[in-house]
């Protein structure tokens, strides 16, 4: 990242009255959350793919909640880095503000983040497979294995599994946000995983500056304005420090 990148991405966002935050796996690697990607990426011999399958939860819940609560266990001691707390900063310093986030560890609102579309839910919570009914599951280990709710309902990850469809709204409020913002800044996310990719690209479509922070090129660099190299957390606080 040049001095003329960073002051011309400063650029846009002070000249921006609506911004959207569009942030993926990158942003929360570098507090340490891991990925879990690629073909190498397995638990108990079982590819991480398949863990986080709607086929399993519905073979086996209790299987699926020990992977869940495997991960969930490795978050606990995570922290926000400056990337998520510098996004919550600036929150109010704009008319409209929207975090939309592919990530489920819960970090941004941990930064303290307020407005924010989880396109693929939150590993701390959990939801009714009877109802639908959400619950805050904040302990870890959970106590018992899968977790119950009222009248014994049984308890899923609220959590977008492989196979789901995106949670009702969730895509289509914040493709909204991005047709209406004057700034888009891309945080940490490879492009590659639809329809949340989409976002980035509806907010070029209606005529916003799209800015990339990233540490190397990605599926969504050659559609952006501007695209900023390096690591989130040393780029995104330069960004809003004016």
């Amino acid at each position: 990242m040049t001095d003329d990148q960073l002051k011309l991405a400063r650029r846009y966002l002070a000249q921006a009255k609506r911004v959207v935050i569009f942030t993926g796996a990158g942003i929360s690697a570098e507090s340490g959350v891991p990925t879990f990607r690629g073909s190498d990426a397995t638990w108990k011999g079982m590819p991480a793919a398949v863990a986080s399958s709607l086929g399993l939860l519905e073979q086996d819940l209790t299987t699926a909640w020990e992977w869940f609560d495997y991960r969930r266990t490795l978050l606990k001691a995570v922290s926000p880095n400056a990337a998520h707390v510098a996004v919550a900063q600036a929150e109010s310093c704009f008319a409209e503000f929207l975090v939309v986030t592919q990530n489920v560890d819960g970090l941004h609102q941990k930064a303290g983040s307020k407005h924010i579309i989880e396109l693929h839910g939150n590993i701390w919570r959990g939801r009714g497979l009877r109802t639908g009914k959400r619950y805050d599951l904040p302990e870890t280990p959970l106590p018992t294995l899968p977790p119950r709710g009222d009248a014994d309902e049984p308890i899923r990850p609220d959590v977008v599994l492989f196979g789901e469809m995106l949670p009702a709204g969730a895509f289509e409020e914040a493709e909204l946000a991005a047709m209406r913002c004057d700034a888009c800044l891309v945080i940490g996310t490879s492009g590659v995983v639809y329809p949340a990719a989409l976002i980035p690209l509806a907010a070029r479509d209606a005529g916003a500056a799209v800015i990339e922070v990233n540490p190397e090129a990605t599926d969504l660099t050659p559609h952006v304005t501007l695209s900023l190299r390096g690591r989130a957390g040393d780029i995104v606080p330069q960004l809003f420090e004016a």
